[in-house]
């Protein structure tokens, strides 16, 4: 070989390999970029549904009252599809169908259940969820620590199977300022030596400005027995510790949280404490219940809550819902179907009303909230007969909801176009 020839591949060899780091460095940077919370619409995963006999000790807990699951005996205003679930997914009741036969129900803490959720997740478009982990519930006792660690386990694997979002959401609702910050800090620890969730380069780690995103629920409300200063303590533990912080911090707020009105604390302090954090989350369940307020809504909170968080340079994260019923849960029968559907329209006018709003990113409440009636997941449109009742999808689909859903993470990203009018369920 001669001199020429040695140059020229010596070239060709530096050619190809810069260009292969380059490819991988590439590679790397989109990883991280499809992780980000812009253009997308994630849901709120509670996960908190345990069947007797799934191993949790837990019974029927988030299905019934006081652990009795039976006809005239239920906390939940739907009943799961459990039509898709294998034999090992399946929880048999003393609920029956109109035909006599047994009625099943799913439980969180199965795995293939959870991963079963999340592929229709990625069937039909949703982003991802927001994981709830309830603080108080890390008090009480070792059983429900097993089952969150458990429930959150099943979650991680199957946002990496399915190639779905995940952030964890700590709910403080119940808990008090003798332990809510070194119980949060605490349970951080163990899941981020695990799990590595505050590490931008997780593949299914959902992101914001390159940071792991951590969310802390129920942050200015009225009658909160823990304390603003325990927020600012927490905000600054998720931003700054310097081996189990650098993320950035969504804070979940009341409706009224920018006036300081409705439910929000009258306390000028709070808008110190949001200022700390980057993403702001008003909770809207409950708020409105036609399109007309639901419109109103959008004039009154959502246009000015988003000139506020551009105004301090933070990202607005505003929360939809499809509807609202708990007539089980508070065994009141007047709260049954208490803010309807309207067969999907009511959704959609929050989507729209959102984006037209010029929002980056969507929450959906829930992805599996029948206590409350805000699932979007499937549901049966033919639930058990007997003295407890439960509402349908009005004849709509069992996946109307998923379908709608990942429709507007599609309008939301410009992918289809701005419409009031809800799409068209295909045939």
């Amino acid at each position: 070989m001669n001199k020429r020839s040695i140059v020229i591949l010596l070239v060709l060899s530096i050619f190809f390999s810069t260009n292969s780091q380059s490819s991988k460095t590439q590679k790397t940077t989109i990883e991280i970029k499809n992780t980000t919370i812009i253009g997308k619409v994630l849901a709120g995963y509670q996960g908190w549904f345990n069947a007797k006999n799934d191993g949790a000790k837990l019974g029927w807990k988030h299905y019934g009252n006081n652990n009795q699951f039976n006809s005239g005996n239920a906390s939940i205003d739907f009943w799961p599809d459990v039509s898709e679930l294998d034999e090992d997914e399946l929880y048999e009741t003393e609920f029956t169908h109109i035909n006599g036969k047994a009625a099943y129900v799913f439980s969180s803490a199965n795995s293939k259940t959870v991963n079963r959720h999340f592929k229709w997740m990625n069937d039909y478009g949703i982003d991802g969820v927001f994981a709830q982990r309830f603080v108080v519930g890390l008090t009480r006792g070792q059983k429900r620590i097993d089952n969150y660690n458990k429930v959150f386990d099943n979650c991680f694997i199957a946002a990496k199977d399915n190639n779905r979002l995940l952030s964890l959401m700590y709910d403080l609702s119940g808990t008090d300022n003798t332990n809510v910050v070194e119980t949060t800090i605490q349970d951080w620890k163990q899941l981020v030596k695990k799990y590595k969730l505050n590490d931008p380069t997780n593949p299914n780690i959902l992101t914001y400005k390159g940071k792991a995103v951590v969310s802390i629920w129920g942050v200015g409300f009225e009658n909160r027995k823990y304390t603003l200063d325990n927020i600012k303590e927490l905000i600054d533990f998720f931003k700054n510790d310097a081996e189990y912080g650098n993320c950035v911090v969504l804070l979940g707020l009341p409706t009224g949280w920018r006036e300081l009105e409705r439910d929000a604390v009258a306390d000028t302090k709070l808008h110190d404490v949001i200022k700390m954090a980057d993403i702001v989350h008003p909770w809207t369940p409950g708020r409105y219940k036609t399109l007309t307020s639901a419109d109103k809504h959008k004039e009154d909170y959502t246009i000015k809550d988003q000139q506020w968080c551009n105004e301090n340079g933070l990202l607005y994260m505003p929360v939809v819902f499809p509807g609202f019923s708990w007539a089980n849960m508070k065994k009141d029968a007047s709260l049954f179907n208490q803010i309807p559907r309207l067969k999907g329209e009511f959704l959609w006018r929050q989507y729209y009303n959102a984006i037209s709003s010029n929002v980056k990113t969507i929450y959906v409440a829930m992805f599996d909230e029948i206590d409350e009636g805000t699932c979007i997941f499937k549901v049966d449109n033919n639930p058990p007969a007997g003295k407890s009742e439960f509402l349908t999808y009005e004849g709509l689909p069992s996946d109307y909801y998923l379908w709608q859903t990942g429709e507007a993470g599609k309008m939301l990203r410009k992918e289809i176009p701005l419409s009031k009018t809800q799409p068209i369920y295909p045939n």
